[in-house]
């Protein structure tokens, strides 16, 4: 899970490197938030955060329900009145039980950019539009290097499937005007309990069995779930938050195999054994493989300049609340 999406560049960068007083303080005026994609891990924790600090949160779902709505719902009736607007809909890209097929292509795409683009109109359209919009994508968008470095400036978007995918995905989200502000957060893999990205590695590694993946030396961009819901809870409060953040540890220099021993460690168990590159590519296919046997170095410059205050900055914490 080296690469976990990537986002283009049609947002405006400025604003967001003064400090917030609001980074971790008291919590902003009470907000009403939508969320899309508000059922899986991320915004179920988003979720939990923004309620606990008075806000209301309303899911966009496939099922109605209490404090929801359908997306089809959204799209005849318009958006509802809300200050806040958060996009996490996607379909899982490490599926390992879907064959990688044009088909499933097709769902990745369609799954993130038709979801965005129908909140992006609704909100285009609103009679009152809310303060600020929020899509999350991935760092897919940066090419894989073992020597470059990446902060929210630096240029991707353009070089496989997946940096192509969240540079439609970003594009798809951009409003015209300026009357809500635009956020995207480029999330790395998100470690967390309960799921994300090390709820498929806990068994081998429980058994002894786990190790890095492939050479093990690609970097491996990683956030805690409490700061990827906390990024977003930072950047919907925060009037002078916009443009591109990167949602990643400031530990930017994990690699895989780094990533592997501090797991096994975590759990209390050797992590030696090595998931070779062949193996990999069979389950996920040549071009889907690419997303964990390759890795890049990303910097969140501006997240750090925003204000915001990491809950999990290091590896072994992180890791260790995830598995407890």
């Amino acid at each position: 899970m080296s690469r976990t999406g990537a986002g283009g560049g049609p947002f405006r960068i400025g604003g967001g490197d003064q400090p917030s007083a609001q980074a971790h303080g008291a919590p902003a005026a009470k907000m009403r938030v939508l969320i899309g994609g508000g059922t899986g891990f991320i915004g179920r924790a988003l979720t939990q955060r923004l309620l606990s600090r008075g806000h209301e949160v309303t899911v966009v779902s496939r099922q109605p329900g209490a404090q929801r709505i359908t997306w089809s719902e959204l799209t005849h009736s318009g958006l509802p009145h809300c200050e806040a607007v958060v996009n996490l809909a996607g379909e899982n890209i490490l599926n390992p039980f879907r064959r990688w097929t044009e088909a499933y292509r097709k769902d990745l795409l369609s799954s993130r950019l038709d979801t965005t683009h129908i909140l992006a109109t609704a909100i285009a359209k609103a009679t009152q539009p809310p303060q600020v919009w929020v899509l999350v994508t991935g760092t897919a968008y940066y090419q894989p290097s073992l020597t470059a470095e990446y902060d929210e400036d630096s240029p991707g978007g353009n070089f496989d499937f997946f940096s192509n995918l969240v540079s439609k995905w970003e594009a798809a989200a951009k409003l015209p005007g300026d009357a809500t502000r635009q956020v995207v957060v480029r999330s790395g893999a998100v470690l967390g309990r309960g799921g994300g990205a090390i709820s498929h590695m806990l068994l081998p590694f429980r058994l002894g069995l786990g190790g890095p993946i492939g050479s093990g030396r690609q970097f491996f961009p990683w956030i805690h779930i409490e700061d990827i819901s906390g990024i977003l809870v930072h950047a919907i409060e925060n009037g002078q938050v916009n443009g591109i953040l990167n949602g990643v540890s400031p530990a930017s220099s994990t690699t895989n195999a780094e990533f592997a021993k501090a797991l096994g460690a975590a759990l209390g168990r050797p992590a030696f054994l090595p998931l070779p590159s062949p193996a990999v590519q069979a389950v996920f296919g040549r071009e889907r493989a690419v997303m964990l046997l390759e890795g890049q170095k990303v910097i969140p410059r501006r997240t750090l300049a925003s204000g915001y205050q990491y809950v999990f900055p290091e590896l072994g914490a992180a890791l260790k609340q995830a598995v407890s």
